[in-house]
């Protein structure tokens, strides 16, 4: 692994953290909502939510309707079709709205999917699409609870604002019969009034405890518009799912092949060379047996030094591609051989009842292996543990030393290459190493029983 602990680990005090960079503010979060930015943005996208659901609204239900009228003709088919790729497009729209005044990122949906191009084979994809149809729902559905969140936003804010600035407009008010003031009550006998000094702060301190929950109340109703657009004109899970192993499997070819080359280089540059000088000095000896049987014994013997580093080289290179000792007796003997080659004392202890599918052993093994070849050369540690237990469906490895800490995923290291060869099986790998230790590197591995080896 290519990441240092002391260097390539970044041990700057936690540089990048959104902690560092974060503003202090003196007042609460509860006073400063009503005059953030976000909160008038918030409020922004309540406000647009109204028209342009009554637009979404009447566009949908008339095209839908006019279009399933006709589907008795032919007409009826592209008149829906162009009603669904029109609700596409009002997607679009609300997608960059949310992203624009909620800050919120959605991915875009899976596209139109043709085999060939042609106005029967749009409108077939139109038609066979599901972002097509959520489309549609979000156009039926925004408009009942744009009219609700818009009715609940502006009564609150105008109650909130206009209570607390009463103390300042109350004599604005028209006047019957010489008092001024608003008036609560009023009958025949008498009438109550809001005109004292008393009552007049009184009403202040109702708006501003309005005011002040009038953002939150935005902000919730602001969560249901985010569901909306994530859960109807977001990407579907499948989809997600299906670009997600596309990735897993780019990953997974990108390593087999790095794995390919590197092994290739070991046996070209290792071993190969030097069982390519074991049979010229072979060659060599063998000339010089009748001419000189000492200076022969002695090439043979060197040779004989060469044929066990050759085998020695090519026992590593066996282990690095796949320990037999990790086929014959599991995790906890291999993980033992690991840890007796690292440089400081690893304490092991392996806690399963059962071995796992051997990929999931074979990357849990590899896992540890370069944690600890890491700790070897970079942790400048005293002490190192391996903790490996099943937790229900997960099995979890933890690795710790108390060496110099400050191990950063993000600086593309080779715990970024763990990380990418976990995500390739839905594995998870979490690193918490501050500046000056210790470091505590936990994997996540999905179970799978080895039914069959």
């Amino acid at each position: 692994m290519a990441t240092e602990y002391g260097q390539g680990y970044g041990l700057d005090g936690g540089a990048g953290f959104p902690g560092s960079t974060e503003r202090r503010h003196r007042l609460p979060a509860a006073l400063r909502a009503p005059v953030e930015g976000r909160t008038w943005r918030e409020l922004a996208h309540v406000l647009l939510g109204l028209p342009v659901g009554i637009l979404m609204f009447t566009y949908a239900v008339t095209m839908v309707s006019l279009g399933a009228g006709l589907l008795v003709t032919f007409i009826g088919i592209p008149v829906l079709a162009v009603a669904l790729a029109g609700c596409r497009g009002f997607g679009a729209l609300e997608r960059a709205r949310a992203r624009a005044l909620l800050g919120m990122e959605v991915g875009e949906p899976e596209p139109l999917r043709m085999a060939r191009r042609g106005a029967a084979v749009w409108m077939g994809a139109v038609l066979k699409s599901g972002v097509s149809w959520r489309a549609l729902l979000y156009a039926v559905l925004q408009l009942p609870w744009a009219v609700f969140s818009f009715a609940v936003a502006v009564n609150v804010w105008v109650l909130g604002w206009g209570l607390l600035t009463y103390p300042l407009w109350f004599w604005a008010l028209p006047m019957h019969a010489g008092p001024d003031g608003f008036q609560l009550y009023s009958d025949e006998t008498r009438g109550i009034r809001l005109d004292n000094p008393f009552e007049l702060t009184v009403t202040a301190l109702v708006g501003l405890l309005f005011t002040i929950a009038a953002p939150w109340i935005v902000r919730a109703l602001t969560m249901v518009d985010r569901l909306l657009v994530h859960g109807l004109l977001g990407p579907s899970r499948l989809a997600s799912r299906v670009v997600e192993l596309e990735s897993d499997r780019g990953v997974v070819v990108d390593t087999a092949a790095a794995d390919l080359r590197r092994i290739e280089r070991d046996l070209h540059d290792g071993a190969q060379a030097r069982l390519v000088a074991l049979a010229m000095d072979l060659g060599l000896a063998k000339e010089k047996l009748q001419e000189d049987p000492r200076a022969a014994a002695r090439m043979v013997d060197e040779a004989h030094g060469e044929v066990k580093t050759a085998l020695q080289e090519l026992r590593d290179l066996a282990r690095g591609i796949h320990p037999a000792v990790l086929t014959d007796r599991g995790l906890d003997a291999a993980l033992s051989s690991v840890a007796s080659r690292c440089t400081v004392p690893v304490q092991v202890e392996v806690d399963l009842a059962e071995r796992p599918a051997p990929a999931i052993e074979g990357i849990a093994y590899f896992t540890v292996s370069e944690l600890l070849q890491n700790i070897s050369k970079h942790a400048r540690a005293t002490w190192a543990g391996v903790e490996v237990w099943r937790t229900e469906n997960r099995l979890m490895l933890q690795v710790v030393d108390n060496g110099v800490g400050g191990a950063d995923v993000s600086r593309g290291s080779g715990l970024a290459g763990l990380v990418d060869r976990l995500d390739a099986v839905d594995g998870v790998l979490v690193v918490d190493s501050p500046a000056g230790g210790p470091t505590r590197v936990t994997a996540e591995l999905p179970w799978r029983g080895a039914h069959v080896r």
